[in-house]
């Protein structure tokens, strides 16, 4: 007997695709979200974040650039993560990944949590020396308040 990978288990490539898909869809239309991606094309988006968690996942090798590079010059706060997380939660849920395999796979994505986040803005302009590229540090848009689509729920 086997152990299968989580890769082979959700299905592949193909339901990787199929998640990033609605993930990056409901991330291009929320209103503090999609502004970390403008002048990005989504498809290009989805394509490597498919092939950076197939790797992680036990699928093929990602060849894109270094999970903390792509991220340097973004504030990206807890709450900023935890409204992330839980926008793929929802995501993998819709997409039909059973329960088990999708606490699996969340498990995999959180554990590069510490990697893109940071504590503070202080934290943020003390660690960031990179003064050739454009920092990004999106506000809260204040029309948000504290909706269902702001706030994710802790338990996920």
């Amino acid at each position: 007997m086997t152990n299968k990978t989580l890769y082979d288990a959700i299905g592949g490539e193909r339901m990787l695709a199929r998640v990033h898909k609605i993930f990056y869809d409901k991330i291009y239309a929320h209103p503090w979200l999609k502004q970390y991606f403008a002048g990005h094309d989504q498809q290009a988006i989805e394509g490597r974040q498919t092939s950076f968690m197939s790797e992680k996942m036990g699928g093929p090798a990602y060849l894109g650039k270094p999970l903390p590079q792509v991220h340097e010059n973004m504030y990206i706060s807890k709450e900023l993560y935890q409204l992330r997380n839980h926008l793929l939660a929802e995501s993998i849920h819709e997409a039909g990944v059973p329960a088990a395999l999708a606490k699996r796979w969340l498990k995999i994505d959180n554990a590069f949590r510490r990697q893109i986040t940071k504590e503070s803005i202080e934290d943020f302009y003390r660690d960031y020396h990179f003064p050739f590229k454009q920092r990004i540090i999106i506000a809260k848009p204040p029309l948000m308040g504290n909706n269902k689509t702001s706030m994710p729920d802790s338990s996920l």
